[in-house]
């Protein structure tokens, strides 16, 4: 990859591989690259360490979400969605198990797939995009069986809410819709813009990342984030972050967040900024976080660069990986 391409790299998504022991990465090229997070964090580690052990292309346009299963690493592009198996790309084997496209209105559609979650209840994959639409992958069956219809324009960002048996999704239309999953229909229609907490006209409407954890939301994008508690559909905390926020997880007794300006905003659950740390990037797309692993629990985040920035500690960045 030349010079200029890598001036323009942007990372849209991350995935730690099941034994935690490496990561995932996707960019704008369509490529997916490899690290050995055991290489990159011993402690003999050298620069070489930090660039990937594997790198392919995955898709024809961005890399816009990367998912891991029990034995699958699940890319989604312009339209498709692949599944590898993590102990082939391990081994330096790169050949889709299998690529599916959800059921769309005409054949000529090739909408972006930018969102993607598990329902660990049922075994699918809940999916995203420029369709509008929600479409549910049963992953045993390998056909998609369900969509869910709603928006009024294309979804950001989705959340499964497994104890209630919900989906959440998040879209340009400004709406946070919360659907049964036994019926299909949407339940709840939350426009997050109009309340006026959360409402910055500046930076219109849409809503680019959702999550949840049990009874409570996380929600941003042209609106604040916010803190919104589901059994009364009520914000509870807004934060008081610049620009827009792309992603934004729970953690521990924090809130992380990531978007506009090259910082990790860590925010306590009442509202107040605690601290804003450093990032590679001038803006960021994506955080992860290795949980399932307790020998690599590190937290990483990319963005506008080829850099992937890793944290062992949540206050200091330790290191980046490279493209």
């Amino acid at each position: 990859m030349g010079p200029v391409e890598l001036l323009h790299m942007s990372v849209f998504s991350q995935s730690f591989s099941p034994c935690g022991r490496f990561l995932a990465a996707g960019n704008n090229y369509g490529q997916i690259a490899l690290f050995s997070l055991s290489a990159a964090l011993s402690p003999d580690a050298s620069a070489l360490n930090q660039k990937p052990v594997l790198t392919f292309t995955a898709h024809e346009g961005p890399v816009f979400c990367l998912l891991s299963t029990d034995v699958h690493l699940l890319s989604s592009g312009n339209g498709e969605i692949s599944a590898w198996s993590w102990s082939e790309l391990i081994k330096k084997n790169v050949k889709p198990v299998w690529t599916r496209r959800p059921n769309y209105r005409s054949s000529l559609e090739i909408p972006e797939i930018n969102a993607m979650t598990l329902n660990p209840r049922d075994d699918t994959l809940i999916v995203g995009g420029g369709d509008n639409n929600v479409h549910i992958l049963d992953l045993e069956q390998g056909v998609f069986k369900a969509v869910l219809q709603g928006h009024t324009d294309y979804i950001h960002c989705l959340s499964v809410r497994e104890r209630d048996n919900e989906i959440l999704s998040g879209g340009e239309d400004g709406a946070v819709r919360v659907w049964d999953t036994r019926t299909g229909r949407s339940a709840h229609c939350i426009e997050v813009y109009k309340y006026e907490m959360c409402a910055r006209p500046q930076f219109g409407k849409w809503i680019s990342c959702v999550t949840t954890d049990s009874d409570w939301m996380l929600c941003g994008g042209g609106p604040a984030l916010s803190l919104w508690h589901l059994r009364s559909l009520s914000p509870t905390s807004v934060f008081p972050l610049t620009g827009c926020q792309r992603q934004a997880v729970f953690y521990q007794d924090m809130i992380l967040a990531v978007g506009d300006g090259p910082v990790v905003s860590h925010c306590l659950l009442g509202g107040d900024v605690r601290a804003q740390i450093p990032c590679s990037s001038q803006s960021l797309n994506t955080l992860q976080s290795n949980s399932s692993s307790t020998e690599y629990r590190v937290l990483t985040v990319g963005g506008s660069s080829a850099h992937i920035d890793v944290f062992t500690n949540p206050s200091y960045r330790a290191f980046s990986l490279r493209f």
